[in-house]
């Protein structure tokens, strides 16, 4: 298969899709980190804060979600290489209007955990 030198490397020469070959690369520690702000009304955030959603504790079900997002992200999105994760970290702070995300994800081996 052809490989390309520059632009997208998801594609060979021709534009066709292909996984990218990472077998000859070092293994190394790989860590990202993503972080986002959900803003809301002041009230949505006093009963996160608070615990007192009707359906239960929507942040303990987020950081699950998270956690769970982490894990398939090879099954979501199309190319991405499977990665035995050694670390998936979600941490929710609500805010006055808001709830502050980050989430942090380990790996040990030949391709980053970006995805």
């Amino acid at each position: 298969m052809s490989d390309t030198s520059e632009g997208f490397t998801h594609l060979d020469a021709e534009g066709r899709a292909r996984m990218v070959d990472v077998g000859d690369k070092e293994v190394t520690r790989r860590r990202a980190v993503a972080r986002a702000r959900v803003t809301m009304s002041m009230e949505t955030a006093q009963a996160l804060a608070g615990g007192t959603v009707a359906k239960g504790d929507v942040l303990a079900v987020a950081r699950v979600a998270g956690i769970q997002g982490a894990k398939r992200t090879s099954e979501l999105i199309p190319l991405c290489h499977p990665l035995m994760l050694s670390s998936v970290l979600v941490d929710l702070v609500v805010g006055e209007a808001w709830v502050d995300i980050e989430a942090v994800a380990e790996t040990v081996g030949r391709t980053g955990v970006e995805m």
